[in-house]
């Protein structure tokens, strides 16, 4: 099990569903009838606390806090490069410094939906 600490560079691997992904989706396969396109997004978080039973809670570049399992397989530490040319979309240390002192009130806090299943 990877180790996290609090201030590490995550990468979220989040399931969407639409009939217009974005630019920042991956893996994009149509429906079986082609009304829709199931693909993935990268989300670029940072480890605000680890808690004593294994999840970790998680800050976004506009300051939203997701809990999620430190086990979960979509989650992982970012690497080199994505911490190198992907840094804009990590939160900033402003962000993070908010979040420190606003806690988690508010509606922009929420937790990561449970998917049951994998990516195929």
């Amino acid at each position: 099990m990877a180790q996290f600490h609090p201030g590490d560079y995550v990468v979220f691997r989040i399931t969407k569903f639409s009939t217009e992904p974005g630019p920042r989706a991956q893996d994009v396969r149509p429906a079986p009838y082609g009304e829709t396109y199931n693909y993935y997004v990268d989300k670029y978080w940072t480890v605000r606390s680890v808690s004593p039973d294994g999840t970790l809670q998680l800050v976004t570049r506009r300051g939203k806090q997701h809990q999620v399992a430190m086990n979960d397989p979509r989650l992982r530490h970012a690497t080199l490069f994505e911490k190198w040319f992907k840094a804009d979309r990590f939160p900033t240390k402003d962000t993070f410094s908010q979040v420190s002192q606003n806690g988690m009130t508010g509606p922009d806090t929420g937790r990561v939906p449970q998917i049951s299943g994998g990516m195929r």
